[in-house]
Formats: C-alpha cells, structure tokens, sequence
C-alpha cells in the first residue's frame, strides 16, 4: 500500500485542525493574530518536514507541539511575543510546550470547546466590521487561505489580505479578550456569531457576484460551524434553529443548479435530487430548537424551510403555512425582505394581486434586486406583461451574480 502524499496530509490535516491549533495557541499567548502567525509557522514546516520524514501518527498533535516550540524560539528576536509570554510566564509556556503529545491529546478532549468557543466569539467580535468578521471567520476557524476566500467572495485578494490585517489589528489594539463572553453580553455576542455564519452560508446559496451560482464550499463551511455551536450551546433554540435552516437548505444545492450553471426556481427543481440526510438531520435540530425554547427568527425560517421539504412536488407546499409563519417572522423582525417574502406566501393563497398589494408598499429596497423580480411574476400572473418584463429587466441590472442576470434577461426575453 502506497504511502500517503506528505503535501495532500497537511493540506488535510490543516483543513481540520487548523481551528483548534490556532485556538489552543490564543489561549496561551492572548492574542488571535500571533496565535495565527505561530500555527503558520508550524504549516511552513510541516511542508519543508513531512515529505522528508514522513506523516506523523498524531499530525495535529505535531502541528500545536511545533508551534508552541516556535513561540519559544522566537522569544529572543520578537518583543511582541516576548510580553505576552511574560504576563502567562515563560516557565509556563515552555512546560506545555515540552509535555508531549499524550498530554496534547489529553488538552484536546478537555479544552479544545472552550478554546474554540472563545475562537469563535473573538473572530466575530462586534469590534469588526461584518466583513472583516467573515474574512477573519474563514482564514482562523475555517483554515482557508486568503485566496480562497478571495475567489469565494470574488474580490481581490489584497482586499481580504487587508480585512484579516485590519481586523487583527483591532483586535489587539483594543486588548480584545480571548474569552467567552459574560452571561450579560452573551446573547448579543451569540447574535453577532449566528449572524456570520448564516451570512457565509447565504454566499455559498445564492453568491451575490461572480460567474457560479452557489458555492457549495461555502456552505459547507458554515454547516460545520454551526453544528459546533449547536454541540457547545445545546440548550439555545437560535442555534439549533440556524443548523435546521442551513442543514434544509443545502439539501437543494445540487438541484438549484441547471446543467449549464444557470439558477432553477424552487418550483421548477427536481426534489428527487434534494439530500434527503440532510433534510432529516435539518428536521431533528428543528425539533431540538423547539424543544429548547420559544421560536426566534431562525427557528421561524427554519419552519419556513421544512415545510418545502416536506412537501413531495410543489403543488402539494403548505402555503398557507408558510404564510402564517412568515407574518409570525415579521412581528419578530419586521424588515422589508421578510415582507418581500411574506408577500410571494401570501400570493401563493390568495392570489396575485393580494401579493402585489404588499410588495408595492414595501420601502427600502430600491438596490435590491429581488424585490422587482418579485413584483414581475406577480405582474406576469396578473397578465400584465410589459411591465412585468419592464421589471426583469430593471432586476438584471441590479443582480450582482452573472448568472442571475443572465436568467433574469433570459425571463424577460420569454415574455
């Protein structure tokens, strides 16, 4: 049997321990930008060392030992590193660092969700922008490259370079604990997590610019996050919430796509195609949201979701349902996308012109282009075809994906 490719086992093995080595490393030198820097440093060598010696037996084990080893070494020649050490202690540091792997592994069962958890909090820090919260997210917990993130979001790669700086920076400069927060911030800071997330789960479900239309990466991505939140906080219905929403709507991703890359409409795509695990893993976290407590706003959509899912062809999906949740999803959070989509629920049970009443009152979002895609269905059901394809054309000027945009112009050109 063919021994494993030494470059392919790190890149592996960093896809999945990279959060936790960066995590344990912050946790020592209080500082999320240096612990990132150290576990670089521990990859670079991996990549000179493992072709020539060989894939460790415990590679991640070697990975956190090599880095706490280079934080040592690099007491002498960086002044940062140096003061941070001396408010844990050198002795201290030196000490874990020359324990071994059976007492990393020991580290690894009894404070890895703590140190991952304080992870999270700190990369999603309110402090941040929302976008330096994503960059930061992806390159520390999620172990992507710059670059990959860069051609996820489909802008240059100096501008995420630049985010993940600017976030370390201030995170540093603000002396931004490496903590869980305290039970009075906690709700806030849980929201502003939840929030990341489903914000790199959205850009994977519909990318809001470049060529694809999903990016299933990404979503994936945002998946795992989630169900960590959902192991560490079993007993928060938001969280468990956003895992059934995200775990429902990926299901489809395989079926949202055409042949070709262009985007299918939820009625037209083939359910057969839907992934039916992950539909019922989405079912069990939703009833663990009930069971947790009153629905919030993710637990509704997570409704939303299911009743989709459970419905075997379009025709037979529960609008009325659907309706009824949304307007419970309104008085929570009453925004205008929510009124958007209560408005296309409500269309679907009493008509469109009872939708368009709606979707005309709305306000706001005048740059948004799914809001005259809307209205030009609505229209168009209504027989009212120049301004429906009048309105598909004003939607494709607006879509940032040009994907989208094409099927938008592809819509108009039909009617």
């Amino acid at each position: 049997m063919s021994s494993p490719d030494p470059r392919a086992s790190v890149e592996a093995v960093w896809r999945l321990q990279s959060a936790r080595i960066v995590a344990g490393l912050a946790r020592l030198v209080r500082d999320v930008g240096l612990a990132e820097e150290l576990a670089q440093d521990a990859l670079v060598a991996a990549l000179e060392e493992w072709p020539a010696t060989g894939v460790p037996p415990n590679p991640g084990g070697w990975l956190m030992l090599t880095a706490k080893h280079r934080a040592i070494d690099r007491l002498r020649r960086d002044d940062r590193l140096a003061a941070k050490v001396r408010e844990l202690g050198y002795d201290v540091l030196a000490r874990e660092a020359d324990e071994g792997l059976a007492d990393f592994e020991e580290v690894l069962e009894d404070g890895v969700r703590d140190d991952l958890l304080r992870l999270i909090f700190t990369a999603c820090h309110p402090a941040l922008s929302t976008e330096s919260r994503v960059a930061l997210t992806l390159r520390v917990l999620c172990g992507l490259t710059t670059e990959e993130i860069a051609r996820a979001f489909v802008v240059p790669e100096a501008t995420v370079a630049q985010r993940i700086v600017r976030a370390k920076r201030t995170l540093a400069d603000r002396r931004i604990p490496f903590e869980i927060p305290p039970a009075a911030e906690q709700a806030q800071r849980l929201s502003s997590v939840l929030g990341v997330v489903y914000l790199v789960f959205n850009e994977g479900y519909a990318a809001t610019g470049g060529a694809d239309w999903t990016r299933p990466e990404l979503c994936h991505e945002a998946l795992r996050l989630g169900r960590m939140l959902a192991e560490w906080a079993p007993s928060e219905a938001e969280v468990h919430g956003l895992v059934a929403l995200m775990e429902i709507q990926a299901s489809r991703l395989r079926a949202r796509v055409g042949p070709d890359g262009e985007p299918v409409p939820l009625a037209d795509q083939d359910r057969g195609r839907w992934d039916q695990l992950l539909i019922r893993r989405g079912f069990t976290a939703l009833l663990r949201a009930r069971e947790a407590g009153p629905a919030g706003p993710y637990v509704l959509q997570a409704a939303i979701a299911a009743c989709h899912a459970r419905a075997r062809t379009a025709a037979e999906t529960d609008w009325a349902q659907i309706a009824a949740l949304y307007e419970r999803l309104a008085r929570l959070t009453p925004t205008a996308v929510v009124e958007l989509n209560r408005a296309v629920a409500v269309a679907m049970v009493s008509g469109p012109a009872a939708g368009l009443a709606i979707v005309d009152g709305i306000t706001g979002l005048d740059d948004y282009h799914l809001l005259p895609s809307v209205r030009a269905d609505l229209l168009s059901r209504l027989g009212r075809t120049a301004e429906a394809r009048a309105e598909l054309e004003r939607a494709a000027s607006l879509a940032g994906n040009a994907t989208e945009r094409a099927a938008l112009l592809a819509r108009a050109g039909a009617l």
